[in-house]
């Protein structure tokens, strides 16, 4: 992560009669060069990056090796077993020395961290994600000072606490045997991202350092610590806010408190107040006529808006000011009883939105690692699939203020978890004060952003305990009575008393729900896959082994989690791997491979709908045609089931180190077919068919927000390009839902094809302008005659970009393009391309590709016995 280190922040002049004026400046400086890292009680040491991790300071001193590479993740267990110290010189200039007030801000330490100043104990650390600040203008000196930070083992603090804990606590997805301590979860009892300690697509890792950076602030007399830029009313007219401005104060006197637009110069509104010493939060209520509102990805434009706080003294000297962006919407979470049940959706704006989007998971194992390109890169990936939300799921972290940054800008939705997931936690007093901090930090922190829809309590925990009937993980039957009372007396002082009442106090009007997923605001309303209100995880595909077509069949209000495992590229998986390692089931891939049932599964679901190949890069390949048609098929049901279902959302759009998983980009980025997939289905329009034995029904599904007359075109084409059948039918798409736009006898639309040799194309049309496609196999994949195709491609430059011309004279099924050992981004790929028929690809790259190199992959070839 690129550190932009300031030495002041200097104000820029913002209204005319203080342009003449100096400001009070403060002082802000990253505490980031300099710093040493050792081991406590042994012998590796070297220079540290800060921010960033024990492991990855040890892999840049070429201590230990890249943790990712075939098996290294096993050598390395002992790290989180050890005790280690970072140091680094501070240097005070006088300037910084003669404020009245200096504090070191620390946004990140992962965890349990003993911080000293000059050999004084300043600070006590114990929760990753907190933000810490101290006073250390007492003991700071000019010149040279010596900060120290000991981190100690979280491994060994979570084993002295599970020791002095009457039980433990079930935390299924916690590798603990991975980490060589047998069956001792011990991720519960720290505060800390659970994905560290292992999950089922995510290496053992537990790491120590300063993850997040530490800053020095210094000034004079007053500090604005907060402004919260409050949205009581919202609409297109008007704008009805309230800048709640928290100011820190040394001495009382007679003041002002101005909102500016630091672009126009406008001033908002302006107050006097009486400021007392120490911490006070202001008011100031104002009005903006006619807002440009912000909406999502698809609706809108996600419009910001930036306003500055200025405190000025009696005399109208400017001494100290925060400017703070947000967007302005009026953002809603709906729960409307009805005859079915009770509907969850958002509404934006006044306009009821589907939710097309995605979990999302850390985007490294080594956070401080990712880089604002890494960010920019999930961003845009989301964005150009047609996402308007994104889900920051609970076992990961709060994301950096960078990702939702861009979220704002992109008009991507953020469906925000706490952090906790598939356990159970402690319930003593110093560990829910703990997590109520927490919480006040990161709400505090993230209120500003336009983009966050939703504050979600924890991610399957209501589910998998199910303590008001039989059901759930089987976590529950491990307990007394007694103790599951007492168990659940911690759950719901947390996601039903703790976290909302953080919501409500330091919000204005925030959406919480208490856990995903969930049947109902209550806890004893655990969601199943036949409950008609809330939220639903559907996992009967994949872990159920449903097929693909009970997507169709289990429909929820709301759809926040379900998915399907592919392999990722080979180009990926030569990265972490050896031709030796080129077997599904080598060590080396079983390693990168975290669900136990996943190749099986994987192979499982192969048969059903493909024929398997046996060459290992086929393999991989196939397996990413399959994870697209099952998402395909969840997508368009879904969609289809608007508007009783308003949201969908898979698991997952991304990795935290190479590995064989649920995301549709892997962690280079590089999309899959599952990704090019959601792309299409996720269009604004989207057409599909759905059929039974005797007929075919067309679906439409709008998310404009005007109807849409137009023509259906219907084509039944065989293998070789020969048209059988063709219709036309004029159509009204109806706005923002889903509508039948046709329906027939499948024995008549086939008119005697051969089902095993025809495709049904579907096009919808407006002004001869193809709105929407889509194609329609009366067969599975597997039962095709799919015969050899002669398929032609070249390289053209068209107007300054670069496309691959390909085509044709037989049915290719889901063809796949690459250029080998080449970072290139093809703007279609895994597609099926119809006879006689040319698709123009266009090629992102850094330089000049050789289509003599490009590589071609297709069912036709990789089904080969």
């Amino acid at each position: 992560m690129k550190n932009i280190v300031f030495s002041m922040l200097m104000m820029m002049p913002f209204f005319a009669i203080c342009q003449s004026k100096k400001l009070n400046t403060l002082v802000v400086k990253e505490i980031s060069n300099n710093w040493t890292f050792k081991e406590i009680d042994g012998t590796h040491k070297g220079k540290a990056t800060v921010p960033g991790t024990i492991h990855t300071d040890l892999i840049a001193n070429k201590l230990i090796e890249d943790p990712f590479y075939r098996i290294n993740e096993e050598k390395i267990q002992w790290i989180d077993k050890k005790d280690w110290e970072y140091a680094t010189t501070i240097s005070i200039s006088s300037t910084e020395f003669k404020k009245n007030n200096i504090i070191l801000n620390f946004e990140g330490l992962d965890t349990y961290a003993d911080v000293f100043l000059n050999d004084k104990l300043i600070l006590k650390a114990d929760n990753m994600f907190r933000t810490w600040e101290t006073n250390v203008k007492p003991i700071l000196k000019l010149g040279e000072n010596q900060l120290r930070i000991l981190f100690h083992s979280p491994i060994n603090k979570g084993l002295a606490l599970l020791k002095a804990s009457p039980y433990g606590f079930p935390a299924s997805n916690d590798q603990s045997e991975v980490g060589e301590i047998g069956d001792k979860k011990v991720s519960v009892f720290t505060r800390k991202a659970g994905y560290h300690y292992g999950w089922d697509w995510g290496p053992r890792l537990v790491t120590s350092g300063i993850w997040r950076p530490i800053t020095l602030k210094a000034w004079n007399d007053v500090r604005i610590k907060d402004v919260y830029i409050q949205q009581p009313k919202v609409n297109k007219t008007a704008a009805n806010l309230v800048a709640a401005v928290t100011v820190q104060i040394d001495k009382p006197f007679l003041g002002n408190i101005q909102i500016v637009n630091p672009q126009t110069k406008e001033i908002y509104t302006s107050s006097n107040f009486n400021f007392k010493v120490g911490l006070q939060t202001l008011s100031l209520p104002f009005v903006i006529k006619n807002p440009k509102l912000w909406w999502s990805n698809g609706l809108g434009k996600s419009n910001m808006y930036h306003f500055n706080a200025v405190v000025l003294d009696k005399e109208e000297n400017p001494i100290a000011n925060q400017e703070t962006t947000t967007g302005l919407r009026s953002l809603k979470l709906i729960r409307e009883k009805d005859a079915v049940g009770e509907s969850f959706l958002f509404e934006l704006n006044g306009i009821r939105v589907f939710v097309k989007g995605a979990n999302y998971i850390p985007n490294d194992n080594f956070l401080p690692r990712v880089t604002q390109g890494d960010y920019q890169k999930v961003i845009k990936d989301a964005v150009d699939a047609n996402m308007n939300m994104l889900r920051v799921w609970g076992g990961g972290v709060y994301e950096a203020d960078y990702f939702y940054k861009l979220c704002d800008e992109n008009g991507l939705l953020v469906w925000q978890d706490f952090m906790f997931a598939c356990s159970m936690y402690p319930g003593d007093e110093a560990f829910l004060a703990n997590i109520k901090q927490e919480a006040i930090d990161n709400v505090t922190r993230l209120r500003n952003h336009p983009s966050i829809a939703l504050w979600c309590g924890n991610n399957e925990i209501n589910s998998a305990w199910h303590y008001y009937s039989k059901g759930g993980w089987g976590w529950k039957e491990t307990y007394t009575p007694a103790q599951q009372d007492e168990l659940q007396k911690t759950y719901l002082k947390i996601f039903q008393n703790i976290l909302p009442a953080v919501i409500e106090k330091y919000t204005v009007g925030d959406n919480y729900w208490p856990s995903s997923p969930q049947a109902g605001y209550e806890p004893d309303k655990p969601a199943s896959y036949e409950t008609t209100s809330g939220d639903m995880h559907y996992w009967g595909v994949w872990h159920g082994q449903h097929p693909f077509e009970d997507f169709e069949k289990y429909k929820a209000r709301f759809m926040s989690e379900y998915g399907f495992q592919s392999f990722p590229d080979f180009e990926t998986v030569k990265k972490y791997t050896i031709p030796a390692d080129y077997s599904i089931e080598s060590k080396v891939m079983a390693a990168h491979q975290r669900s136990g049932i996943g190749n099986l599964r994987i192979k499982e679901y192969m048969d059903l709908y493909y024929k398997t190949p046996k060459n290992f890069a086929d393999f991989l390949y196939m397996s990413q045609v399959l994870q697209a048609r099952g998402l395909k098929t969840a997508i368009e049901a879904h969609r289809g089931a608007m508007p009783y279902c308003m949201g969908t959302m898979y698991w997952q759009i991304n990795d935290c180190w190479p590995v064989a998983s649920w995301s549709s980009t892997d962690y280079y980025h590089k999309w899959k077919a599952a990704h090019y997939s959601i792309k299409k289905a996720y269009e604004p329009i989207l057409i599909f068919s759905k059929a039974d034995a005797d007929k075919i029904e067309i679906q439409g599904v709008s998310d404009l927000l005007n109807d849409k007359k137009g023509t259906l075109k219907l084509s039944v084409i065989d293998f070789d390009g020969i048209k059988v059948f063709s219709k036309t039918v004029e159509v009204n798409l109806f706005h923002n839902t889903s509508t039948k736009l046709f329906e027939g006898k499948k024995l008549d639309i086939l008119a005697n094809g051969d089902t095993k040799s025809v495709v049904l194309k579907i096009e919808f049309l407006n002004e001869d302008k193809v709105l929407a496609d889509n194609l329609y196999y009366f067969e599975k994949p597997k039962d095709l005659k799919l015969e050899k195709p002669d398929i032609k491609t070249e390289l053209v430059q068209k107007e300054g970009k670069t496309f691959v011309k390909v085509s044709t004279n037989k049915l290719v099924k889901d063809l796949y393009l690459n250029f080998p050992n080449e970072t290139v981004f093809f703007s279609e790929n895994y597609f099926d391309l119809l006879p006689n028929e040319s698709r123009w690809i266009e090629l992102t790259s850094a330089h000049k590709m050789d289509i003599g190199k490009l590589e071609i992959k297709h069912i036709q070839q990789s089904s080969k016995e």
